[in-house]
């Protein structure tokens, strides 16, 4: 297994994406090789510094970085030896299993659009998110950005792509399914949710449990995958980060509350394209760096895509 990683992507690249590189080694799975692709030199005098046997890793030599200033679709075509572009076209010709950056949101997603282009059936892809939960397990928010604006048919997706994601990779057998609305009943909520319940209701792809209230969605009582559209989901993650941090800044020691901690995550797939890609977080640190490489190697084994493409033509056949 080949994890490609960007290493000039983030705020702290490359010296934090190279020490998170070098402490995640340890940990990957006996077979698993991780390939870095950005500068050959800055990357070989971090791990020189550090004392790492830099044989234990391929280095993918890049001259261009997309900078989070630059125009994602003009940059991804206009720094063709970019650390991005060049580890998405490794992961299109398959020299990669998975892909993760740090780096351009917007840059990574356009990789994902037009390289490894989405699944065969599949609206828009989405992103997840883990959203804690009070009974010490994980829920996943989808979509948490990605899609701002939705129609009804793009939100029956997520619940599936959801569904498959926390069955493949959070081991849920069977997971709830909700849509985050503003009453639990099956007539509130705006005219894409009330759409969208009509669509999810009578559904076979997967358990839906009806809507959920944005004050439930922290207790695990009633679902495990809460679907909304990116608008509405990156407005909840946000406010779920700034939990964590208020916590942390006022000195509040709670195992709950550092669960909200975005480094214990690393980063968000992109579900519904041909491979796997993650994006991490652009304040990444070392150990967010980590978390990021370990859950990419726990994708690319979850096969995701494949996945997916069988639910989708189960859906079709049984349609």
């Amino acid at each position: 297994m080949k994890i490609g990683i960007d290493v000039m992507g983030g705020d702290h690249a490359p010296e934090a994406i190279v020490q998170g590189v070098m402490q995640a080694h340890s940990e990957l799975a006996e077979g698993s090789r991780m390939t870095l692709f950005g500068d050959k030199e800055k990357t070989l005098a971090i791990m020189a510094q550090a004392g790492f046997d830099a044989a234990k890793v391929d280095i993918v030599h890049t001259t261009q970085a997309i900078e989070m200033g630059d125009h994602p679709a003009k940059a991804f075509q206009q720094k063709p030896d970019s650390s991005i572009a060049v580890g998405f076209h490794a992961l299109a010709k398959k020299e990669v299993d998975g892909f993760a950056s740090a780096g351009s949101t917007g840059a990574m997603l356009v990789g994902a659009m037009y390289t490894v282009k989405p699944v065969e059936g599949v609206v828009r892809p989405c992103i997840p998110t883990f959203i804690p939960q009070a009974n010490g397990k994980l829920a996943l928010l989808v979509d948490a950005g990605l899609n701002a604006d939705c129609k009804p048919e793009m939100l029956y997706q997520f619940g599936l792509l959801g569904s498959i994601y926390a069955k493949s990779v959070l081991g849920i057998e069977k997971p709830r399914v909700a849509l985050l609305s503003n009453g639990e009943e099956e007539e509130k909520g705006n005219m894409l949710t009330q759409a969208a319940h009509g669509l999810m209701k009578n559904t076979c792809g997967f358990n839906f449990v009806g809507n959920i209230e944005g004050n439930k969605i922290y207790f695990g009582a009633i679902a495990d995958v809460i679907v909304c559209d990116g608008f509405v989901g990156n407005i909840v993650l946000k406010q779920a980060e700034a939990m964590y941090i208020l916590a942390h800044e006022q000195g509040v020691k709670n195992e709950f509350f550092d669960r909200f901690n975005y480094e214990m995550y690393g980063g968000t797939p992109v579900i519904g394209v041909n491979s796997t890609v993650v994006i991490g977080h652009g304040h990444s640190s070392e150990k967010a760096v980590k978390s990021m490489v370990l859950q990419t190697e726990n994708l690319i084994k979850a096969q995701l895509a494949e996945k997916i493409k069988v639910a989708l033509n189960n859906t079709a056949t049984n349609a």
